[in-house]
């Protein structure tokens, strides 16, 4: 039988960003890598998550960090895929954007549209989006407020509107807030804990969503 393989696209929260320590948290920590533990050897679960990046927005201070424009190199060299999981949306939501949250899930949607239309599946295209957890409000009087601004409302808006936007795609839809929080340091990453939900609660929704194995 044929491991599964699982591609995690995402931006600092799957890469795995602590806030405490500004480094990373180890393998074993990460969501993904929780995830792939939980899920066990019957799947391969691939980790491209970048900081600071977006789903369709070109950041005039950081080259590269244009979801749109990597997503599809990204998943015709890890081809064939089973899964695809996106989360993306946190930094979309930062003030120099100016950017609405409908703009946002349209974002999302270009990627799923993008993806949906690669030969890169195994089968049928199968894609997770993930609404990540909201932005706290303290995030806007914390130490990244000036790289954030206003944020937290338009992040609070997500998650309805990447639910409409699965639904009109014809995938699939998680809302992290539904298990996580962000941490109380910069009110915009996973703390530990977070990851360790998350990770479990993900790799539950797979097993149900798409099953154990897929046919060799």
């Amino acid at each position: 039988m044929q491991k599964k393989r699982i591609l995690c696209f995402g931006d600092s929260n799957t890469w795995g960003y602590d806030a405490r320590t500004k480094d990373r948290f180890p393998e074993e920590i990460r969501w993904t890598g929780v995830m792939q533990e939980k899920l066990g050897s019957d799947y391969t679960v691939i980790e491209e998550g970048l900081c600071g990046r977006t789903t369709v927005f070109e950041d005039p201070l950081v080259d590269g960090l244009r979801g749109l424009t990597y997503l599809s190199p990204c998943l015709r060299s890890h081809g064939r895929l089973d899964v695809l999981i996106l989360m993306l949306g946190t930094n979309d939501c930062k003030e120099r954007f100016s950017a609405t949250g409908q703009n946002i899930a349209d974002g999302m949607k270009r990627l799923v549209c993008l993806a949906q239309e690669l030969e890169v599946w195994e089968e049928a295209p199968k894609i997770l989006v993930v609404a990540p957890a909201p932005i706290r409000k303290e995030c806007e009087s914390s130490f990244v407020a000036g790289e954030m601004g206003i944020c937290s409302e338009k992040s609070e808006k997500l998650a309805k509107l990447y639910q409409e936007c699965a639904k009109e795609c014809g995938c699939d839809f998680f809302d992290a807030a539904s298990c996580v929080q962000m941490n109380s340091v910069d009110y915009m990453h996973l703390d530990e804990e977070g990851h360790s939900i998350l990770g479990n609660r993900l790799a539950e929704e797979l097993k149900e969503r798409y099953g154990n194995h897929r046919s060799s």
